[in-house]
């Protein structure tokens, strides 16, 4: 289901979707108030802005004065706010309902620069009419850690989500993936066994097959391959991993134990 930022949280505490996977920022008011659970952070983001190369701005306290698109619904627009006052940096904020609406009023010279995630901003400037025309400045006003989220009360659908999700990121640290899954059956490495439910019962803890997580890795592959196949080196957006590397590697991806 294809949710506007309004739309999605309601759409998730109403029922008509069971978990929500969309850019959702983890606050805590989204987590107590709205009565949302966030399962686990699978990207680490932070807000930026976008502009042309020729109005000549090169840092984020250069917009003064200036017309940011952004999208209502969202931390964006709050962030926004917060920055602007905190910095004392007064801007106009032009706010739209959609993305879609806040990308073609920037696209059409409607306001001076864009604001929302980084890695959103890198892949809406790949879809302008002429991508080298805009960049993105490297100041970040904002942490934006990404979740997926479920409704509060079903513990056992919130386990399944959230084990997943690190799954996917111990199979990137284990080196297993969408072409060798079942190679490693084979393997003796006795972390590589539990992930792939051939020993333990970690699978049915949670009331399904012990092959739940290579289910999962044969189905789309790591955590590493979901990156660069849809934000990296394989994608047209082109994100460097960063924070979102793992662990071992200088970044913050870490999955809780399966044991």
């Amino acid at each position: 289901m294809v949710l506007s930022s309004q739309a999605r949280l309601p759409a998730l505490q109403s029922g008509q979707i069971d978990v929500l996977p969309r850019t959702t920022t983890w606050t805590q008011t989204r987590d107590t108030a709205n009565g949302l659970n966030f399962t686990a952070v699978n990207f680490y983001d932070g807000q930026g802005f976008m502009v042309r190369r020729a109005a000549g701005v090169q840092r984020a306290r250069d917009l003064a004065g200036a017309t940011i698109c952004v999208t209502s619904g969202t931390t964006n627009e709050l962030n926004l706010a917060d920055w602007s006052r905190a910095n004392n940096i007064r801007v106009q904020p032009l706010v739209f309902d959609q993305n879609e609406e806040t990308r073609n009023a920037y696209n059409s010279g409607r306001c001076d620069a864009f604001t929302t995630d980084a890695s959103q901003l890198a892949g809406i400037r790949t879809a302008l009419r002429n991508p080298d025309e805009h960049m993105i400045l490297p100041d970040i006003i904002s942490k934006e850690p990404l979740s997926p989220a479920v409704r509060h009360g079903d513990d056992q659908w919130f386990d399944i989500v959230r084990w997943t999700v690190f799954a996917l990121i111990e199979a990137e640290e284990l080196g297993v993936t969408q072409a060798n899954v079942d190679e490693m059956l084979n393997s003796q490495n006795p972390s590589i066994r539990r992930l792939l439910g051939l020993t333990g019962d970690h699978g049915p803890l949670m009331g399904l097959d012990r092959r739940w997580a290579y289910n999962a890795i044969k189905a789309v592959g790591n955590y590493g391959e979901i990156f660069e196949r849809n934000l990296g080196s394989g994608s047209p957006i082109g994100l460097p991993r960063g924070v979102n590397d793992l662990w071992t590697r200088g970044g913050l991806m870490y999955a809780m134990p399966i044991r």
